[in-house]
């Protein structure tokens, strides 16, 4: 596992496509570096990237609650079937069926529902383009939903709607912005395809 910062109360790293963020993660990061890790977000399994773990509980509650205030800022690159527009500003009402693990866009707001809102900029276009994503929430397939239900979905993203050959979403946490000890860290990584 990729290592980009650590010290005695956090520590950034690169979480690979195949680790679980919530229990494998952390336990590569401390056979690498000893101690615990709390996490304090999370990556789909099949998604990789830049993520932050706590190494205290202090620590853990310093980065939930720049979550909570949204000081947190999470960029994603994105590969996706079609041509997006070259920006995009999308708020929507999702829905999250946990028998089908499977999130939906839905009309209106009502039990269950939670609205999801993401910024976007294209990259590249072409029969697959390339996105840059920044979160301003973070519901589970977030991106993946709302960038298919609009008819654009990520290349190797079966579950909603893509018909290629890759075997996980073409997605990536990119960069992570998030304020810490009266300083703000940011840290970027990107993947080879992008």
């Amino acid at each position: 596992m990729k290592i980009l910062y650590h010290d005695a109360q956090i520590a950034v790293c690169v979480k690979p496509v195949g680790l679980d963020s919530q229990s494998e993660a952390p336990a590569a990061l401390s056979e690498a570096l000893g101690g615990d890790f709390l996490p304090v977000h999370r990556l789909d399994k099949n998604v990789g990237g830049v993520m932050v773990y706590a190494r205290t509980k202090d620590a853990a509650g310093k980065l939930s609650a720049a979550i909570q205030a949204g000081a947190m800022v999470k960029e994603y690159v994105a590969a996706v079937h079609g041509t997006p527009p070259e920006r995009g500003d999308w708020e929507d009402w999702l829905f999250k069926d946990s028998s089908k693990n499977k999130v939906f866009v839905v009309k209106k707001e009502r039990k269950g529902v939670k609205k999801a809102r993401l910024e976007f900029t294209r990259l590249r276009e072409g029969e697959t383009s390339l996105v840059r994503v920044r979160l301003h929430t973070g519901r589970t397939h977030q991106i993946r939903v709302q960038f298919a239900s609009r008819g654009y979905p990520l290349a190797g993203d079966h579950k909603y709607g893509a018909r290629d050959d890759n075997s996980a979403p073409m997605l990536y946490s990119c960069k992570l912005t998030f304020p810490f000890r009266g300083k703000t860290f940011q840290f970027e990584d990107l993947p080879d395809w992008a």
